[in-house]
């Protein structure tokens, strides 16, 4: 209670610094009935982001299991009814930490534990702090809604499990801690953590995740700023975002398919950056948006959003010439349907502006594309689409088709068809966009 206290204090004093309020299952059995008035109202206080750190810890038991338990229970049902996320502590105790959450998100088992919720599902947000389980303990959390926050542990030579963990989880599923003043990363190992020092982090994930390290600044600090409501919220719509060393325009977000993994039917979000378009850009809005480094700083300029690009194939000309002048890397990423789109073929417009095509296919026969990418053209767009990867193979210097790990899709056929048609292959992870 004294350091939930001090922690609110210094949120008031400070506009940078937002408090939890929580009892550590070390000193579960150190609370007091009376405790529980003073600890909702500070719960309420504004700057007061989550309840936490709360849960269970095995390994010293330093409060009794039992009691453990009673107040990690009690601190969800606040947790609940204040709208406030929750922190997670968990140590050697994952299972009944998952298994308390479960059960009491569901409303019969609510109302045994004086719950107000009269009926359907309560679900709890919140992060297992720490993260010292199993990738498989990962999943459990990440089926209920959590996140999965890793500190400096992970940057430790001999921390190939949790390296495991990391990649076992999407980057959108992350956050970043310090757990301050203890585990301190690798170069800094066995000195005072300080939150200075997540910069060692955020290169050990970049590398985990193939990412840049601004990838994982911007995808991190939108994971904390939507659990927690800290920091400021990213640019809307935007045209011009950067992944890796690319640089992408989103042109559109129409598409003629409707498939059915599309990440756009899930989130506005790829990697950290909003996508949903409030208007279709013009070529002048589009030139604008594009910095006058992107020659220096990046490797590509890829027409690629949240929408098929060839939908809009006179402005990827007229960007595509403005690009050219400054001998900038340009590739298309496209579903292929362009030819049946604008009712001529495509490619020869395409020569000379275009390096790089690559064609989401997704299939490796018809019956596959229908059900899969679902075409506005209907069952003949799959043939369509082999057709505009010939004419690009013979106008446009690389081409490659990509198929996603999607379940039941025979990605061998996939392979060996981009074999027969003489270009590349890429094989994309199922759920993982960017």
């Amino acid at each position: 209670m004294e350091t939930s206290r001090q922690s609110v204090e210094l949120a008031r004093r400070y506009k940078n610094i937002y408090a939890t309020v929580g009892i550590h299952p070390h000193d579960a059995a150190n609370i007091k009935e009376s405790d529980w008035p003073e600890f909702e109202k500070l719960v309420e206080q504004d700057k007061v982001v989550a309840v936490g750190e709360i849960g269970l810890d095995f390994y010293k038991n330093i409060s009794p299991s039992d009691v453990q338990e009673k107040v990690f229970i009690r601190q969800l049902e606040t947790a609940f009814r204040k709208n406030k996320p929750v922190v997670i502590h968990s140590r050697e105790a994952h299972q009944k930490c998952l298994e308390i959450i479960k059960k009491i998100t569901c409303s019969e088992q609510g109302r045994t534990m004086g719950s107000k919720v009269k009926s359907g599902p309560r679900h709890y947000r919140g992060v297992a702090h720490c993260f010292s389980g199993s990738p498989e303990i990962a999943q459990e959390y990440l089926k209920l809604g959590f996140l999965i926050s890793i500190g400096g542990p992970v940057t430790f030579p001999n921390a190939t499990q949790l390296r495991e963990v990391a990649k076992s989880i999407k980057a959108e599923n992350l956050l970043l801690e310090t757990d301050c003043p203890f585990l301190s990363p690798q170069p800094k190992r066995g000195q005072r953590n300080e939150p200075a020092y997540l910069t060692y982090c955020v290169e050990t994930f970049a590398d985990i995740y193939g990412l840049a390290y601004a990838d994982i600044d911007r995808i991190t600090s939108l994971n904390a700023y939507n659990l927690f409501g800290i920091g400021e919220p990213p640019l809307r719509s935007r045209i011009a975002y950067n992944i890796r060393n690319s640089l992408y325009l989103n042109i559109t977000d129409r598409c003629t398919s409707d498939c059915t993994f599309c990440i756009s039917n899930i989130t506005d979000y790829v990697k950290g950056h909003h996508l949903s378009l409030t208007g279709e850009p013009t070529g002048e809005e589009i030139i604008k948006s594009i910095p006058m480094d992107t020659g220096t700083k990046y490797k590509e300029v890829v027409f690629c959003g949240y929408g098929e690009p060839t939908l809009r194939l006179e402005i990827i000309k007229e960007v595509a010439r403005y690009l050219k002048k400054n001998n900038i890397f340009i590739r298309l990423n496209t579903n292929g349907h362009g030819n049946l789109i604008n009712q001529r073929s495509i490619c020869p417009e395409l020569k000379g502006l275009v390096d790089a095509v690559t064609v989401s296919l997704n299939a490796g026969n018809a019956e596959q594309y229908q059900k899969i990418c679902r075409p506005e053209f209907g069952p003949d767009t799959f043939h369509k689409v082999i057709e505009f990867i010939k004419e690009a193979r013979e106008n446009i210097p690389q081409v490659q088709i990509t198929a996603v790990t999607y379940p039941g899709l025979d990605i061998k056929q996939c392979r060996q068809l981009a074999l027969d048609l003489g270009v590349g292959f890429r094989e994309r992870l199922y759920n993982e966009v960017g």
